[in-house]
């Protein structure tokens, strides 16, 4: 008899927990202290109580990661570009934003006060009847987009335009100038490693600051489209600087700043010096580089982590300061000088914008697609 008793007992926990396993799932995202929400509230918990097999799944708005999951399933339910106010609810196939009903195939329906909660409450009635799948399954599990699969290639060919800076290659090649003007060659190498490394823990730092303000306020679709436009028009006037070098704008150090940078970079014959330049001269860049670094720290907060990104963004500046490596250590070792350093740079000054250019426009063009296709 115990054992039979037994056996009764797991056979209606394993029912129990079967009947669990296929609930009817309501997606509900709120905000601390909304007063639509301090309504609603109420309302689903008698739904819980009124239908065991209806389970309510919280998402606070303030949560990067949640906001990221609004959005994908906005778009999944056709609700881009409106705009959006809590609470935020889904079942089954509808959706209630901010008091407004999207049914498939039907105009949205604008409610208020009772007329949301009955309606509300007939969503809840159907799915529950229908054995609605959960909203949830509309949506793609991390890491399996094509976002996600292309950020790392993405990442790395805007690290190599990025890297092809001119200006970084200018005042790095009139630092090492200096010092061997002045006499110090064994300084060399301390001088140039203190301002890439300067100019590494400058721009990663700046980078954090980014990425961390982009997740914090949640990145939204127009946001990520303000960035895409951006890397198109950058790339565009990059690449307008090889055919008309020197016209109109060109996206450089400003001239006005040039003999600052100039006569502060003259003035360095040590080690401190040499990072303290590369600090100010992370900050002078900005003109030059911020077009890719912007839009790829906007495509890694929709596709990472915060963890994730950052050793992202560590490999990102690894690569963004090899070539500044590469100069030291040719100016070094004696294979070239400042004076060649310098006059390879100015012939190739044209092909060094087209090549930035190109990248940042299909980085942005990318972006666009994969955007409107709903990869990100």
């Amino acid at each position: 008899m115990i054992d039979f008793r037994a056996k009764a007992v797991l056979l209606g926990l394993v029912l129990l927990m079967g009947v669990r396993g296929f609930a009817t799932v309501l997606v509900y995202f709120y905000d601390e202290g909304c007063p639509h929400c301090v309504r609603i509230e109420p309302l689903l918990e008698e739904m819980e109580e009124t239908y065991p097999e209806l389970e309510v799944k919280e998402y606070s708005v303030r949560d990067p990661e949640s906001l990221d999951l609004l959005d994908q399933l906005l778009a999944a339910h056709g609700i881009e570009g409106l705009g959006w106010s809590v609470p935020v609810i889904f079942i089954g196939e509808v959706a209630f934003v901010g008091g407004t009903l999207y049914r498939p195939g039907q105009d949205p329906q604008r409610l208020a006060g009772r007329a949301e909660e009955m309606a509300l409450e007939q969503a809840i009635q159907e799915a529950v009847a229908a054995d609605a799948p959960s909203p949830l399954t509309k949506v793609r599990a991390p890491g399996t987009g094509l976002a996600e699969r292309l950020t790392i290639p993405a990442l790395v060919l805007a690290a190599a335009a990025d890297s092809v800076n001119p200006c970084a290659f200018a005042v790095l090649v009139l630092l090492l100038g200096t010092l061997l003007v002045a006499g110090k060659k064994g300084k060399v190498l301390l001088a140039g490693l203190a301002f890439i490394s300067a100019i590494y823990i400058s721009y990663f730092l700046m980078g954090i600051g980014i990425f961390t303000a982009i997740q914090a306020a949640g990145v939204q679709r127009p946001f990520i489209l303000s960035v895409s436009i951006l890397a198109i028009l950058l790339g565009l006037w990059n690449m307008k600087d090889y055919f008309a070098y020197g016209k109109w704008f060109t996206i450089e150090v400003p001239q006005r700043w040039r003999p600052i940078v100039k006569r502060l970079t003259s003035s360095v014959v040590s080690v401190p010096g040499a990072f303290v330049v590369g600090v100010l001269d992370s900050l002078f860049l900005l003109p030059c580089s911020s077009g890719p670094y912007i839009a790829i720290l906007a495509l890694l907060s929709k596709t990472t982590t915060r963890s994730t990104g950052i050793l992202y963004l560590l490999f990102y500046n690894l690569i963004f300061i090899l070539p500044l490596l590469i100069i030291t250590l040719g100016v070094y070792l004696g294979f070239t000088t400042p004076a060649r350093a310098e006059r390879w740079r100015s012939q190739r000054l044209g092909k060094l914008h087209l090549v930035s250019g190109a990248v940042m426009f299909l980085l942005g063009a990318g972006m666009i697609v994969a955007l409107q296709l709903g990869y990100i």
